[in-house]
């Protein structure tokens, strides 16, 4: 007899109606509507609303700043709208660093590190006279090799940190190896370019530096511009998970490995795509700091990278709306922070607030997965 026959044998060995409800299910079903009525007092359960994350971080920022602006007016309104210009760059950041935790299950500490070369890099190249041929465009060339450098740095840190880790020890995200080995890169990438270009604050200089007047606020138009590339190039990230065929695989291989690769799924191809578009979001927000304040150090990313931090932790972890609105809410909490308490007080107001939101709502405002591994 086999398996599905042995199945739909009743007592006797006499065949089950195929019709008949299944007894095992009825008081499952049962149990579920039971326990669903103990939990609700008043014997009906309530109905679950559940809103996309882009129209919650749209909600929260809109009651922010229209707080802020009843509150102190044109001067706060200023301060909100150099907040978001702010935020935008330490979003950008806070969903390199969601991306390498959400798929890879490790805080990659390199990322400041590409955010830093990308800058340096760009003014090495103006400095030292290497792209006169490009006259007027020069500046934007420089910016453009800073981000295929940190790009290329980002794949060295795969090769080195997951590939050649992987081979000789199996499954790397297991150890502690990968997260120590990319505090090593963050070391070695910080000290070369101090031996190179020196340890000095550097001026970049940017050919336009107009601004806009709009209801009584001053708004750069680099600052602008960088906003809205900013909010692209997440869309973009965004659209490239969900509806291509490298975002669906990336999204598998955060579920569970194992289960990608059985299957199909090429995990040594597929990584190092990871790394490649978190090198891409950590060098156009170096690239995007540079042009917004004209100043590059070998130290510009640690301030960065830890506010980015800050904000994927009060997001969520693992999601990338929260660390957008994470960024967002960062750069407000900064720019407000100075103009009530002073420039000391930034690091207090922020790291103060994600401590309020750890022990009130611990997985963040957007609720990001647990972590370990095969969970996103």
């Amino acid at each position: 007899m086999t398996g599905f026959a042995a199945r739909d044998k009743g007592l006797g060995g006499h065949s089950r109606n195929a019709d008949a409800p299944d007894p095992r299910r009825t008081r499952r079903r049962g149990g579920k509507r039971l326990a669903r009525a103990m939990s609700d007092p008043t014997g009906v359960a309530a109905a679950r609303i559940s809103l996309p994350a882009p129209a919650i971080a749209a909600a929260i920022l809109v009651v922010l700043i229209g707080l802020g602006v009843a509150i102190g007016g044109k001067v706060i309104a200023h301060q909100v709208v150099s907040g978001l210009l702010l935020g935008a760059i330490y979003m950008t950041v806070a969903v390199a660093f969601t991306l390498t935790i959400g798929v890879l299950n490790f805080l990659n500490f390199t990322i400041p590190t590409l955010f830093m070369l990308t800058g340096m890099a760009a003014w090495g190249l103006l400095s030292g006279g290497y792209l006169t041929l490009a006259g007027r465009g020069a500046w934007l060339a420089a910016l453009a090799i800073g981000v295929a450098v940190a790009v290329i740095a980002s794949l060295v840190v795969e090769r080195f940190t997951f590939r050649y880790l992987k081979m000789k020890h199996g499954d790397a995200t297991e150890h502690a190896i990968p997260l120590v080995s990319s505090l090593g890169f963050l070391i070695i990438f910080e000290n070369l370019v101090l031996i190179t270009l020196g340890s000095d604050s550097q001026r970049f200089a940017v050919p336009f530096a107009a601004d806009l007047h709009v209801a009584g606020i001053v708004v750069g138009v680099p600052q602008l511009v960088s906003c809205v590339l900013a909010v692209a190039v997440v869309a973009a990230l965004s659209f490239v998970l969900k509806r291509t065929k490298v975002g669906r695989a990336l999204r598998t291989i955060a579920e569970n490995p194992d289960t990608a690769s059985l299957l199909g799924v090429d995990v040594g191809r597929v990584v190092p795509v990871v790394f490649i578009l978190t090198g891409l979001l950590a060098g156009v927000a170096g690239a995007l700091f540079t042009v917004n304040y004209g100043d590059v150090s070998p130290f510009m990313g640690d301030n960065v990278g830890t506010k980015a931090i800050a904000a994927m932790v009060l997001g969520g972890v693992g999601s990338i709306w929260g660390a957008i609105a994470g960024g967002l809410v960062v750069g407000l909490a900064e720019t407000l922070s100075i103009q009530f308490f002073g420039g000391d007080s930034v690091a207090m107001t922020v790291w103060g607030l994600v401590l309020v939101i750890i022990v009130l709502r611990p997985k963040g405002l957007f609720g990001g997965a647990p972590i370990g591994k095969g969970k996103m």
